[in-house]
């Protein structure tokens, strides 16, 4: 138990060196090439922040657990709307930009509510699984959303600073470094903690969402944290925005097209629940201070998981 638990420790390192590195290195690239801040949280630093649930998922996928896969991509998204932006809202109240609040968080909500109807077969009739068919659909969407963020980029332009700009070397070299280092630390955290769960006699549903998901959301957590401890609110929310489309657009559409996902009707909850948040958080920006996610509304997202959290594993118990 010792050196899961210390490993988990080193993992938790890698997270925090690796995200600081990232967001310094993705904001500096933003600013050498006139691309916004936003643009850039919602493609390099969504990726990256994004690919320890990747790995995690093709190893479930290629050994048949749907569980883990689907506990994982759903627990992830719903890790990132309710507990990372409710801790890096309380940090930061979050300013969205106008394309954020209109665009992006639909998009998110309309596929998560895609993936609702997709999974439950009500596009295609037949036992509820995430086929290849399916999965080919949402890798189509995927590249659909893809050129939209690059059609994004020509059209936004960061603001002018007096900073002198980092070379190129440097830049890539922290943000290489700052993906080696979250996804090292991911796999720390993720398989050790799941060693732990499993000792103590946890299911397979209940790590997927809760061990597995946030051990996998850790680089997102850490990196939005540091983004909103910086005051740098787009990629604080592009990263996660950004994360959460890409876990249901391509790392679900890959894990389906390596092995066709068995559904459970009990994981439908769980996407009501981020369908839910959505619905929140778009709204939020209708409230209180405008295109804003005040103090308030990210304590109301953090408090709401938490306890959901809590009635998950006493349930289980």
């Amino acid at each position: 138990m010792l050196t899961p638990l210390l490993l988990v420790i080193l993992g938790f390192a890698c997270l925090i060196f690796g995200a600081n590195w990232l967001v310094d290195g993705a904001s500096a690239l933003a600013k050498k090439y006139k691309v916004s801040d936003l643009a850039i949280g919602l493609t390099i630093v969504a990726f990256g922040t994004s690919a320890p649930e990747l790995v995690v998922n093709i190893i479930g996928s290629v050994n048949g657990y749907s569980d883990i896969v689907l506990g994982n991509v759903i627990g992830s998204n719903n890790f990132n709307l309710f507990i990372i932006l409710g801790i890096s809202g309380l940090i930061l109240p979050i300013a969205v930009q106008s394309s954020t609040a209109w665009k992006e968080i639909p998009v998110s909500f309309l596929v998560t509510g895609l993936i609702l109807l997709l999974v439950n077969d009500f596009v295609f009739p037949g036992t509820s699984s995430l086929g290849r068919i399916d999965s080919i659909i949402l890798l189509v969407l995927f590249m659909l959303f893809l050129f939209y963020v690059f059609k994004q980029m020509k059209q936004d332009t960061a603001v002018q600073t007096t900073t002198i700009p980092k070379s190129s070397i440097k830049i890539w070299g922290l943000i290489l470094f700052g993906l080696a280092g979250l996804i090292a630390g991911g796999q720390f955290v993720v398989v050790n903690s799941v060693k732990i769960a499993n000792s103590m006699g946890v299911s397979e549903k209940i790590i997927g969402l809760t061990v597995v998901a946030a051990g996998t959301s850790l680089p997102e957590l850490v990196t939005s944290i540091i983004a909103a401890t910086k005051k740098n609110a787009d990629i604080a929310i592009g990263n996660v925005i950004g994360s959460n489309i890409f876990n249901l657009l391509l790392i679900l559409a890959i894990s389906g097209m390596i092995n066709p996902i068995d559904y459970k009707p009990k994981f439908n909850t769980d996407l009501f629940i981020l369908l839910g948040g959505t619905i929140f958080l778009f709204t939020s920006m209708l409230t209180g201070t405008r295109k804003k996610l005040d103090r308030w509304e990210a304590g109301i997202l953090l408090v709401f998981y938490l306890c959901y959290t809590t009635y998950l594993v006493f349930i289980e118990a």
